[in-house]
């Protein structure tokens, strides 16, 4: 053999284990936050409502997610125009997804996820009386999220109780998601 054939064969070997790496590394795995409303109706049950959607891969376990989590008051009675009163995290079934309004979504790494999930549970398991439709209601839940995201967030006073006009805002406060308004 000559010495430019071992070089050859050397090149050949040293491209070939770079391909097999490069091949074999795990797929940059994320979390994607998407930010949704659901327009409901105060007469039929399904009132206004802000949530959010986790769907993704863990980078460091490989797990799969896919959850969604809105904050509403546990008993949807005429005490919460009066007050404060009990609140829980609420999920919501595909049925009811497929009727929402997806305005933007973001990506986050491992360790954000995980901190959201943190405050998932905080808003869940707070004691007393928690939600409050001024104070604490959907829309302050779901900022808390955007927050934690690294969003630019804000609660005008004539949003509070109307879910996609306040995400419609966000998306005008961050035109980075290069997200569309949402009317209707």
């Amino acid at each position: 053999m000559t010495l430019r054939t071992v070089w050859t064969l050397c090149l050949r070997l040293v491209l070939s284990f770079l391909a097999l790496v490069a091949f074999t590394q795990p797929a940059c795995a994320k979390v994607e936050v998407e930010f949704r409303s659901f327009n409901g109706s105060m007469f039929f049950g399904r009132y206004p409502h802000t949530f959010v959607i986790f769907h993704g891969t863990l980078d460091a376990t490989g797990q799969k997610i896919d959850e969604n989590f809105g904050f509403t008051a546990r008993h949807v009675t005429p005490a919460i125009l009066s007050g404060p009163v009990e609140g829980e995290i609420w999920i919501e079934e595909p049925k009811w997804i497929a009727k929402t309004n997806r305005h933007f979504a973001v990506t986050v790494d491992d360790a954000t996820y995980h901190e959201m999930r943190a405050e998932v549970d905080f808003w869940d398991k707070h004691p007393g009386k928690f939600y409050d439709l001024d104070h604490n209601n959907c829309i302050h839940f779901v900022g808390k999220i955007a927050q934690m995201a690294g969003l630019k967030v804000d609660f005008p006073k004539e949003l509070l109780r109307k879910p996609r006009a306040w995400l419609n805002h966000i998306a005008a406060l961050n035109p980075q998601l290069h997200a569309k308004a949402i009317n209707g």
